[in-house]
């Protein structure tokens, strides 16, 4: 065994485990606030409303790369404690999400990146959230690791750093000791995680429910609202677009489609693909998928009926196509998804941890 790995070991057994959470220029503040409020909540919030004595489980280092003030996107300050070099022991590092100008943040905050690589080093727990990921993977961090991010830039991210197995699907990712976590609001699903790996589910299971906080989610793909097709200019195209949006019950033939508009099929499935990124059969599929959703999200329309509207009538089928497509049968989705209400369920106070 390695210095750094029984060092980690030794870290996983402390009574109190050390945080540091870094404050970076134009982040998002909840992705520094609420890491700091989880963690000092672990161990005292649910002891505090019991009437038992504060066990504190984490003790908490806000630092920005300077030590001073910094402004988030949101035009909120926020004072550290100290800056990065200030640090003298820390088990846990947290980066918090920056804003879509990432790469413009990370040339401005060079200093920061040899500092987590030099604590990665040390056998240090690393976490990035959202956007604040590609600190990490600017560092090299993440090569060869599992990792994930926010679905709207994992495209971006992917192509500036290929050496990393990104998980956009996931929420929470974590490979070695780094740890990523997939949106702004992931934040709070990736600090749970965190108390839940250093201090147990019962511990991280209070703390969630003292806080009215649900236990982390596990995929971010029901979230991605992203466009059917690239945008284009092809109007026989668009055309063929709308057709099917109004036929979805309907089994289209490529072959009757290219007809629709003057066409032969290969030349239709080119000019189709070239202008929508998708052959047809898939971008039909998407389409009936993204209907789908929009009723579930919607209304309470009988599971069965909305796969016969998009065009699915072995019901079974449809349950596995919308589970591969968004990773939630389509019960939990509109679960998930669906109008909300204001019910708190095991989330109300009088409830047990169990």
């Amino acid at each position: 065994m390695n210095d750094a790995a029984a060092l980690s070991i030794a870290r996983r057994a402390k009574p109190v485990i050390d945080v540091t959470v870094v404050l970076t220029e134009a982040s998002f503040a909840s992705t520094s606030v609420a890491p700091i409020e989880i963690f000092h909540s672990a161990g005292t919030l649910w002891n505090l409303f019991h009437g038992l004595s504060s066990e504190p489980r984490f003790r908490v280092k806000v630092a920005s790369v300077d030590g001073a003030r910094v402004t988030t996107l949101c035009a909120l300050g926020l004072t550290p404690e100290c800056g990065i070099e200030d640090i003298e022991e820390t088990d846990l590092i947290i980066l918090p999400a920056s804003g879509l100008d990432v790469q413009d943040r990370i040339a401005r905050t060079t200093s920061l990146l040899p500092w987590l690589r030099k604590w990665h080093d040390r056998g240090t727990y690393i976490a990035g959230i959202c956007t604040g990921v590609a600190f990490l993977a600017e560092c090299g961090l993440l090569d060869g690791r599992q990792a994930t991010t926010h679905w709207a830039v994992a495209d971006t991210l992917k192509a500036r750093y290929p050496q990393v197995l990104w998980r956009p699907d996931q929420f929470v990712t974590e490979d070695g000791h780094v740890f990523c976590s997939g949106g702004v609001y992931a934040s709070i699903d990736l600090s749970l995680f965190l108390v839940d790996k250093f201090c147990g589910h019962e511990i991280a299971l209070k703390c969630a429910k003292s806080l009215l906080l649900s236990m982390p989610r596990s995929s971010q793909a029901g979230y991605a609202v992203l466009p059917l097709s690239l945008p284009h200019a092809d109007s026989k195209i668009r055309e063929t677009e709308e057709f099917l949006l109004a036929h979805l019950a309907e089994d289209m033939a490529t072959e009757t489609l290219a007809e629709r508009i003057g066409m032969g099929a290969r030349s239709f499935i080119r000019r189709f693909k070239a202008a929508t990124g998708q052959a047809p059969g898939a971008y039909t599929q998407a389409l009936r998928i993204a209907s789908a959703k929009e009723m579930l999200e919607s209304g309470k329309v009988p599971v069965a009926l909305i796969a016969e509207k998009v065009g699915y009538a072995d019901l079974a089928f449809f349950r596995r196509l919308f589970k591969r497509h968004t990773g939630l049968t389509p019960s939990d989705y509109r679960e998930r998804f669906g109008r909300m209400t204001f019910e708190r369920g095991a989330l109300m106070p009088g409830r047990q941890a169990s």
